[in-house]
């Protein structure tokens, strides 16, 4: 029977947590293991840290003026502890369903298909890969960013933002063929994370400095009533993109038996030390400069130059690594559509048809980049409508249909709960998303300066 005639006659469906783990390419379906990159291989230890380090790329930056800026000390931080939970638990729940019916699933779009059949597969994979791009837009222009700052520490008329946008292009690409996995990171999540603390404990040595020179910060909420309504929703998209990718399973499919196990090891590591971090410079560049925070929290720091420069340096560096596991799946199914996956990937053959992959990737997104230069736009606009149900809404709609049967009235309740709710604030956050990006196309022109 295929996929869509167990869905539509309602055949109940068993979850298991580790049994049916097989190597690669042994499932006979349309949902298999076959891939060209690895699977089964790395440890928790490397997930958690690949995990904590990209969480805390870059992006957090940015934080303190999309998350703190529209909602405020006290509605901040509530948002901030109760969706940062809520996001833990949904993916801690997505873990489970690794494993059905003796299978092993290692696309989210591979697990919704096969519960709920071809429609659901397209559309999670299009919420998927339209999430992935945006976001690496975003490291691109982030990548932009920090090397323009440097520029500007030195020269009162640094070069286009586009100049930038191009360079960190290239960088990605070049680490992108050079790395071409997740497990393959593993030789630089060290040098990471070490650039990671680096400049964060630097940013947070700044902003504790600025903060107590500065006795007038402001903290009031300014605009219309409705202009806060919206930029809420834009907050707590970005809040979303804080602390989840929308790529759980093909994450959890490097890891070693036992998978489930393991994934939820890696998902404290980031939810505990890796929020301490992140959540931390969000409330500490709100604290530090208020109202008058930038989208690009280093543009507040005051200095002394030689932290400015560094901090954009780290960050710049940082970013090549961390924006890696964000888009690793797009690779993945561009390199086992497109490369000969019984051969070794740099083998002569697959090494070409790699460099053109990346090639062609990175030149479609650094053109985007360069030519729609809004960062905000990109976080809020991909934790709208597309990463809040695969966050939330589709892990209860395969618990529904996993578990239903058997689950107590009230875990099924909760679940369908999480259903609707998704759903009113995706419809909530995209509008708010939109009316954003409106707003900014009104400001600015393509291949603007920003």
């Amino acid at each position: 029977m295929d996929v869509e005639g167990r869905a539509s006659k309602g055949k109940s469906l068993t979850l298991n947590l580790e049994q049916g783990q097989q190597e690669k390419g042994t499932q006979n379906d349309d949902y298999g293991l076959a891939s060209a990159h690895a699977i089964d291989q790395d440890s928790w230890q490397q997930v958690g840290l690949m995990l904590v380090t990209s969480f805390n790329c870059g992006w957090i930056l940015s934080f303190s003026n999309l998350v703190m800026w529209p909602l405020g000390w006290t509605w901040g931080i509530i948002c901030l502890i109760v969706v940062g939970f809520y996001t833990a638990y949904a993916n801690w729940l997505l873990a489970a369903f690794h494993f059905i019916d003796d299978r092993r699933f290692i696309r989210y779009r591979d697990l919704m298909g096969y519960v709920y059949g071809k429609s659901m597969y397209h559309l999670t994979w299009v919420f998927q890969f339209l999430t992935l791009l945006l976001g690496n837009m975003g490291f691109i222009l982030l990548g932009g960013k920090a090397l323009k700052a440097i520029n500007s520490e030195f020269s009162d008329s640094p070069l286009r933002l586009q100049y930038y946008i191009v360079i960190t292009g290239a960088a990605y690409f070049l680490y992108s063929f050079f790395i071409p996995t997740i497990s393959a990171m593993r030789n630089w999540l060290g040098a990471s994370a070490v650039l990671t603390f680096t400049y964060i404990i630097l940013l947070l040595i700044v902003l504790v400095k600025d903060g107590k020179s500065r006795s007038n910060r402001d903290y009031d909420l300014s605009g219309s009533e409705v202009s806060k309504v919206f930029n809420a929703f834009g907050a707590i998209s970005a809040i979303i993109v804080a602390n989840t990718s929308g790529l759980l399973p093909e994450i959890q499919s490097t890891l070693r038996k036992p998978a489930v196990k393991n994934m939820r090891k890696a998902l404290y590591l980031q939810y505990t030390v890796g929020v301490l971090f992140y959540y931390g410079v969000t409330v500490m560049g709100y604290w530090a400069y208020g109202t008058m925070v930038s989208a690009y929290l280093p543009e507040n720091l005051s200095g002394p130059k030689w932290i400015n420069v560094l901090i954009n340096a780290i960050v710049f560096l940082q970013s090549i690594v961390s924006q890696h596991m964000f888009v690793a799946p797009i690779h993945e199914a561009l390199d086992t559509k497109f490369l000969e996956i019984d051969k070794a990937m740099h083998s002569g053959e697959n090494l070409k048809r790699l460099f053109l992959l990346r090639a062609f990737f990175f030149t479609g997104n650094t053109f985007v980049a360069a030519a729609f230069p809004f960062m905000g736009d990109f976080v809020n606009f991909l934790g709208s409508f597309s990463l809040v149900p695969l966050t939330f809404m589709f892990p209860s709609m395969v618990f529904i249909k996993v578990k239903g049967r058997t689950a107590r009235i009230e875990k099924k309740a909760w679940h369908w709960f999480n259903i609707v709710f998704s759903f009113l604030l995706t419809i909530a956050t995209t509008i708010s998303a939109i009316r954003l990006i409106v707003n900014n196309i009104q400001k600015y022109h393509f291949f603007a300066d920003a």
